[in-house]
């Protein structure tokens, strides 16, 4: 979907979405959070314009998923997850479009990377959950929540272009990875174990707890990689059901490790913990430096705040509600009677208010791994709550439609994406 604003919104969104490290973290529910947040899936962020740019590289295709930035080396600086991320992800999830050669999306998120490539929901999953917990960096976990679940329901791919994922064929064949490429690659890594081993010289015993937790992360990261779908998802009860299973991995994938992470860092002296909870005060330290200082963004993450007195804040959430449900449309297209049309209602609402319960606002920094550990399974479960709640309301939608319907519906989000 092109986005029309007119020039006095684009000024506002200029001075509200300043540079990519603030849209990273993202803002609290609320109309200003709400619009900051969600727009950032649409409009392009200065600071990554030449990461998606770089979608258009032959040495950015398929293949270059991997776990290295050649930029960074070339250039003799250290790689920019960030950047490496939103190239990667974006020629993957860009590869199987056919709208492919314009690197934008409704569904991107606002660090320029998707949280949908395909049929995979969540690439590098365990990616995230080794940097939420070892380095207390929540930066990517915090930027899935709505934008998500709305792709969901209108994927942006069309049934030919979803299927080339998981059955390459053709001419177009090679730019188009597979689903189990995707999944494989994009979670590379496991347990730093040469970085905490290197923190706090741990002894004989403290060195095999920390092999068994390297163990568990190995084991952690198959799980979560079991949950790729082996075939594309044809519909958005499907494509729920995909987000559902990913994520009812990755909260099994935390529940496997807190026995051996608590078992490891209870091994250690007070020393020992502070020297490993010094990577993620590091990690932060990097993050903070990043970053400038943003009384906007400050503002709409304080709990105090209250969006229904900010006007522009206001008038930006309608727009994009009006942007991105456009409900006489639908009703029209699929001749939805008064039932359709409220039912289709209660499924816009219910999506919509998943915008403030998976609030893009930094989580809350935790002292320990285990702590950071917990809390991730927390946001988790919130998601997997909300994605719930959204199904359920897709299936009562969807309940009384006919084949015919159901196949107008599913055409929405591609012709939009177009």
């Amino acid at each position: 979907m092109r986005l029309a604003l007119t020039g006095a919104v684009l000024v506002l969104l200029t001075v509200l979405l300043p540079d990519t490290a603030q849209a990273q973290f993202g803002f609290r529910g609320g109309p200003l959070g709400v619009a900051r947040f969600a727009v950032g899936h649409i409009i392009g962020l200065s600071r990554l314009r030449h990461a998606r740019m770089a979608v258009h590289g032959s040495r950015y295709r398929s293949a270059a998923l991997r776990s290295e930035d050649p930029r960074g080396g070339e250039r003799g600086r250290p790689a920019n997850p960030y950047v490496l991320r939103a190239a990667l992800t974006a020629q993957a999830a860009l590869s199987g479009w056919h709208g492919g050669r314009r690197p934008q999306g409704w569904w991107r998120h606002p660090d320029g990377s998707y949280g949908w490539i395909g049929p995979v929901f969540w690439p590098f999953a365990h990616d995230d959950l080794t940097t939420a917990v070892i380095y207390g960096d929540t930066t990517s976990l915090s930027l899935y929540g709505y934008g998500d679940i709305y792709a969901a329901i209108f994927a942006p791919y069309a049934a030919p272009e979803l299927a080339a994922y998981t059955a390459p064929q053709g001419r177009h064949a090679r730019r188009v990875p597979s689903a189990e490429v995707v999944c494989d690659s994009s979670d590379t890594g496991g347990l730093p174990v040469d970085r905490i081993a290197s923190a706090v010289q741990p002894n004989e015993m403290q060195r095999s707890a920390l092999d068994e937790l390297a163990a568990a992360w190995t084991s952690a990261r198959d799980t979560i990689r079991a949950s790729c779908p082996a075939q594309a998802p044809t519909n958005a009860a499907e494509r729920i059901s995909v987000m559902q299973a990913r994520l009812d991995a990755m909260i099994k994938a935390t529940d496997a490790l807190m026995q051996p992470l608590t078992t490891f860092v209870d091994l250690l002296d007070d020393g020992q913990k502070a020297k490993l909870d010094s990577l993620a005060r590091e990690r932060q330290a990097a993050l903070a430096s990043a970053q400038h200082k943003d009384a906007q963004a400050a503002k709409a993450c304080d709990p105090n705040y209250d969006p229904r007195y900010d006007v522009q804040a206001e008038r930006q959430y309608e727009q994009l509600v009006q942007q991105q449900w456009p409900t006489e449309a639908i009703a029209s297209t699929l001749k939805l009677d008064d039932t359709g049309r409220a039912r289709l209602d209660v499924l816009q609402d219910t999506t919509l208010r998943t915008m403030e319960t998976l609030s893009s606002c930094p989580m809350k920094p935790e002292a320990t791994p285990q702590a950071r550990l917990a809390a991730v399974k927390t946001r988790l479960q919130t998601m997997q709550q909300a994605v719930g709640g959204v199904a359920d309301a897709l299936d009562d939608f969807e309940f009384d439609l006919s084949d015919e319907q159901k196949a107008a519906f599913e055409a929405i989000g591609p012709k939009r994406g177009a």
